[in-house]
């Protein structure tokens, strides 16, 4: 995947999971906790389906899973500044 597309994508998964959390974040912070969001979502995917699941380029696997990583993420982002 090349540079645009990982921030396009991670620009999007961040927004995605923003939303559903409902915070507001600038534009650069959606997409650097998209891009670590979908690193961490492959990761995860990987260990709990035992093949690699890591985001391939701009579809709905790879948003889906970019965005789930981004969902965790944020909870640990959460966690640990003790918000609710």
């Amino acid at each position: 995947m090349t540079i645009f597309a990982w921030i396009v994508l991670g620009g999007l998964a961040g927004w995605i999971a923003s939303a559903l959390l409902k915070e507001r974040r600038g534009c650069l912070m959606n997409v650097i906790i998209g891009i670590l969001g979908a690193l961490l979502g492959g990761v995860i995917f990987s260990v709990i389906t035992g093949w690699p699941s890591a985001p391939t380029g701009i579809n709905l696997w790879s948003i889906f899973v970019a965005v789930m990583g981004s969902l965790v993420l944020m909870g640990l982002v959460r966690a640990v500044r003790g918000r609710p």
